[in-house]
């Protein structure tokens, strides 16, 4: 009994993938380039209102961003498989400081005395459609290197890190950001993201090359990126785990409009504004560190359902409050749902995907998130624009509760699903 007590305090180690030096050094970089982009992504959103006072604007940037993104991202796996991963991160990542460089200079008071609002928020459009290139590369490719730095018996542990950084790094990024409009205004935060992104760049070129298992010429573009989707179709509880994400948070979105409800509603300013936006992210960062410690054993099928039905009836009490600290409680349970529902989903794609089509399927996979937010962050836009802002995101959050409850009875194979 006490040997098998050993073992198993062995196999749950909760820093086991980060004694590895080289998955350290992912995480640091991916952790300053996440909350660097996802300070970017907050900042854009409460600056388009600001330019244009329109919900529906903040819907176009969800959608700048997502038509790229969702396009190029099956061709970005065939290329991410046939490539040296390494390299093409550190291509992304340089090219969305690029685009940092760009929006921090868009938001001087000589480039306002220059042009008009308008323009301005076209060029952030601009800016926003080309990050949406770069992420359909760079984000598939964090997923494939992951998998090439930690062995397989760590997959689990590692893949929980993984989406605890990114959530870390995303409730960091909106929480501070509100603070630093506050205090700096835009370029100021503009001129900190980009010093956050170069940093994450300088922990990342600390990478070992990570060479392509596939030869380039060994098939043509078209055939692979078949043979990705055609695995994903066939791998049920993949196939069944990206579709409910896609449908849940496509309606689930609604939390896109949380410029407008602090701003509108609410009445908290920025401070209160970067505040709702870190709110769920706290609560996944809560949920991550206790699977951390303590893995998910058994149901994850079942509690991946039910995680997404919470999140979707948070949704609708979220839309109905008018008090601060409720919102704040609602959209914090909704992030720890989440994060259940990230970790569940990421473990089935790690341990479900070979070695060889890692960036086809990973592609498959961005292209269902992509889908997901942005065109839930365009939908959410447009249908604040023809119902209202609290109608919309109440429809939003009836119609999660929808898609789990086809999904429990539609997808078996989902719901009795364990690893």
């Amino acid at each position: 009994m006490q040997q098998e007590t050993s073992s198993t305090i062995t196999k749950h180690d909760p820093f086991e993938a980060m004694r590895i030096a080289e998955f350290r050094h992912l995480m640091f970089g991916r952790f300053l380039f996440i909350m660097g982009l996802r300070m970017m992504g907050t900042l854009v959103g409460w600056w388009i209102y600001e330019l244009t006072n329109e919900p529906f604007a903040i819907g176009l940037i969800g959608l700048s961003e997502v038509i790229p993104a969702v396009s190029l991202s099956l061709y970005a796996g065939h290329i991410i498989d046939i490539s040296e991963k390494r390299k093409l991160l550190l291509t992304g990542v340089a090219l969305y400081f690029t685009c940092a460089l760009f929006l921090l200079l868009l938001s001087t008071s000589f480039t306002a005395s220059q042009i008009s609002k308008h323009w301005i928020a076209f060029s952030i459009y601009v800016a926003i459609f080309f990050t949406g290139v770069f992420r359909s590369f760079t984000g598939p490719t964090f997923g494939t290197i992951l998998s090439a730095i930690v062995p397989k018996k760590t997959i689990q542990n590692a893949t929980t890190w993984g989406q605890g950084v990114w959530l870390g790094a995303s409730v960091t990024g909106h929480a501070i950001v509100g603070f630093l409009i506050a205090l700096l205004g835009n370029t100021g935060s503009l001129a900190i993201i980009c010093t956050l992104v170069f940093a994450g760049y300088l922990f990342m070129y600390q990478l070992k090359p990570k060479p392509s298992l596939n030869e380039p010429g060994e098939k043509k573009t078209l055939e692979s990126v078949k043979e990705g989707l055609r695995y994903v179709y066939q791998t049920k509880e993949l196939f069944g785990a990206l579709t409910l994400d896609l449908f849940a948070v496509l309606f689930g979105g609604a939390v896109a409009m949380i410029p407008v409800f602090a701003k509108d509603i609410l009445k908290v300013g920025p401070i209160g504004f970067g505040w709702l936006n870190a709110a769920s992210d706290i609560g996944s960062v809560i949920v991550i560190i206790l699977l951390t410690a303590f893995p998910l054993k058994k149901a994850q099928g079942k509690k991946l359902l039910i995680s997404v039905a919470i999140f979707g009836i948070c949704i609708i009490v979220f839309a109905l409050s008018k008090i601060f600290w409720l919102t704040f409680a609602v959209l914090l349970i909704s992030g720890i749902v989440d994060g259940i529902s990230v970790v569940i989903r990421g473990t089935i794609l790690q341990l479900k995907t070979p070695d060889n089509m890692r960036g086809r399927v990973m592609s498959v996979n961005s292209m269902f998130i992509n889908s997901s937010n942005e065109f839930g962050q365009f939908e959410s836009g447009v249908a604040a624009k023809m119902m209202g802002v609290v109608p919309s995101v109440v429809f939003g959050g009836c119609m999660t509760l929808l898609v789990v409850i086809i999904t429990w009875f539609k997808a078996p194979t989902l719901k009795e699903m364990e690893y």
